[in-house]
């Protein structure tokens, strides 16, 4: 049964303000109009979800919108530790990375892993001497970090100083201050992050996830998005997500697979499980955070519970956008 391919992203779920707003929403169309010639090719030939989820990824890696990549928060140290994972839902092969530094594209290091080795993790410098191995660039120190980056940095060590809370760190951050009161802060507000989730013509689900993580993290902390069923998972039987939000939380509820499970054994929906996963996920851990979601048969899932997610995609010849809920623009590819 041949399905209609579908190619969908997101720029992360969290305290995103509305001066970011503009700049996600063009990068993700962008992102989208650049990537999906490789799952629906313009000559008519035979798309593939991997090669369309990793070119959506990578473009919003170069992109200082976005927490992945350039742009990517930084760690106590005023460093980019930057981690990836990518993964196929037919024989279930997958690649992840963490804690590379001055790499732009983390996200193809992750799908090296996975097709030049036998293994599916590495990190830190392993990962790091593996990458200039196969030919990516060693990018001055701190190519990564953006004027944003380090004013969120500098936001977390004064909330540090005045001993308020920085368990949800922000890595969103602009000249906007989302919360007026700096003694309170948006629980849970935290968690950034890209992912695309692919579905093509022969039924073949792809994912790919990338972030900088959090704010003012330890050196050397790794998240949910390097690791399997929690950022990222892609099953032909059941379905492909890419989560974003709290790491911490998301590790700790597996997300990725929770949406997953409700859909294989509770018979659900694409939406119905990712609503019923992300809400129960912040009922029981109080951190937020968000999923997309391509089942089996190319039913779509879109759910957040923090302030907002930018997310897009594409079905058809049709480009469909949003960051707010109750609300979803919709325009010619």
């Amino acid at each position: 049964m041949s399905i209609e391919p579908i190619l969908l992203i997101h720029g992360g779920a969290g305290d995103i303000t509305d001066a970011r707003v503009p700049g996600k929403l063009v990068g993700m169309k962008k992102a989208l109009r650049s990537a999906i010639e490789h799952l629906i090719p313009p000559n008519g030939g035979e798309g593939n979800a991997l090669d369309a989820v990793e070119a959506a990824v990578r473009s919003m890696e170069c992109d200082e919108n976005f927490n992945a990549g350039y742009g990517a928060c930084l760690n106590l140290d005023g460093k980019a530790e930057v981690e990836a994972s990518i993964m196929e839902g037919d024989k279930l092969r997958a690649g992840c990375v963490t804690l590379l530094h001055d790499i732009m594209h983390p996200i193809s290091v992750a799908r090296y892993v996975m097709h030049k080795t036998n293994h599916t993790f590495l990190g830190g410098a392993a990962a790091q001497k593996f990458a200039l191995e196969q030919g990516f660039e060693q990018l001055p120190d701190g190519s990564l970090v953006t004027d944003d980056a380090r004013r969120a940095l500098e936001e977390f060590k004064e909330r540090q100083a005045k001993g308020l809370d920085t368990i949800f760190s922000r890595t969103e951050l602009d000249a906007e201050k989302s919360t007026k009161d700096e003694g309170k802060q948006r629980v849970g507000e935290s968690g950034s992050t890209v992912g695309a989730v692919a579905i093509d013509a022969k039924g073949n689900i792809a994912v790919a996830t990338s972030t900088g993580g959090i704010t003012g993290k330890v050196p050397g902390r790794i998240g949910d998005t390097p690791l399997l069923g929690c950022g990222t998972y892609a099953d032909n039987k059941i379905g492909g997500v890419s989560t974003t939000g709290h790491g911490e939380t998301i590790m700790r509820y597996n997300l990725a697979q929770k949406i997953l499970g409700k859909i294989q054994y509770g018979n659900k929906t694409a939406q119905e499980a990712t609503e019923e996963a992300c809400n129960e996920m912040t009922e029981r851990l109080v951190g937020t955070g968000g999923a997309i979601t391509i089942d089996a048969t190319g039913k779509v899932g879109i759910y957040w519970t923090s302030r907002r997610m930018a997310y897009a995609y594409v079905k058809g010849n049709r480009l469909f956008s949003g960051i707010n809920k109750n609300e979803q623009f919709e325009e010619d590819l």
